[in-house]
């Protein structure tokens, strides 16, 4: 029987390297399941679209896809977004299933990948000494998912007991330089900042940015392409195929 496909679903942005970083964890994810079809899309600004993904699939005999949605919050593309290109990709083809997962969150196993970022923005930058954090996140209107993004902060400042601050690029306050400032206040002079998102683009350009500006000594890059990143693709999508199956098959 074969596998269920997966596309993995990114949100999408105008800078290339974004879809490109999204396309390389995709490629690493299909060569660590040589057995899964592994298909990338995206929901905005560039393609393939989620339903080109699905067609080609569906093209290629496939009856069951998995989506794993590629973002680090439940907010409005998770609630709205996804559900909608669901529930269109299924009115469109009769006979396929297709369920979406659980979206990627703030897993454990992504502060180790921050840590990573953090010292290779460190080394490049000659800093041996930090006394404050920063964490930015996108920000969004839904206030659960900015407390996700300050529990992240905390846990990430307690791991290396070190005063940090949740900052946004966009939506609510405090902004990446407005946070470095804040910790400036307090006498901290040696603040590097790590970034919650997946891929570059216009946000995490923002807060490099404004980060530098207000005087931060390192920013990381975001967490891209890496095994950690994939091996949590792969756990949500496991539980996605799990959930794809009839339960009377399962107890059969």
């Amino acid at each position: 029987m074969t596998a269920p496909a997966l596309i993995a679903l990114a949100h999408g942005s105008t800078d290339p390297r974004s879809a490109q970083t999204i396309t390389a964890l995709t490629e690493m994810v299909a060569c660590m399941r040589p057995d899964l079809r592994v298909q990338p899309a995206f929901l905005d600004h560039v393609g393939p679209s989620f339903d080109e993904a699905v067609d080609q699939l569906v093209a290629e005999g496939h009856q069951e896809i998995v989506v794993v949605p590629l973002l680090l919050s439940v907010a409005f593309h998770a609630n709205v977004d996804v559900p909608k290109a669901v529930a269109g990709a299924l009115a469109r083809h009769d006979g396929i299933k297709v369920h979406a997962t659980n979206v990627l969150g703030i897993e454990a196993a992504f502060f180790h990948v921050l840590d990573k970022r953090l010292r290779e923005a460190l080394s490049k930058n000659r800093v041996r000494e930090l006394d404050a954090l920063v964490l930015a996140g996108a920000g969004s209107s839904d206030p659960i998912a900015n407390a996700a993004i300050s529990r992240a902060a905390r846990a990430w400042g307690s791991h290396h007991k070190l005063p940090t601050i949740a900052a946004f690029a966009s939506s609510v306050p405090p902004a990446a330089g407005e946070a470095v400032r804040q910790h400036r206040a307090d006498g901290r002079r040696h603040i590097a900042v790590g970034q919650l998102f997946l891929a570059p683009g216009v946000l995490p350009d923002r807060v490099t940015e404004l980060a530098y500006e207000a005087g931060a000594v390192a920013v990381a890059e975001p967490l891209g392409v890496d095994v950690e990143v994939a091996r949590v693709i792969l756990a949500r999508y496991a539980v996605g195929a799990v959930d794809l199956v009839p339960l009377e098959a399962l107890f059969a």
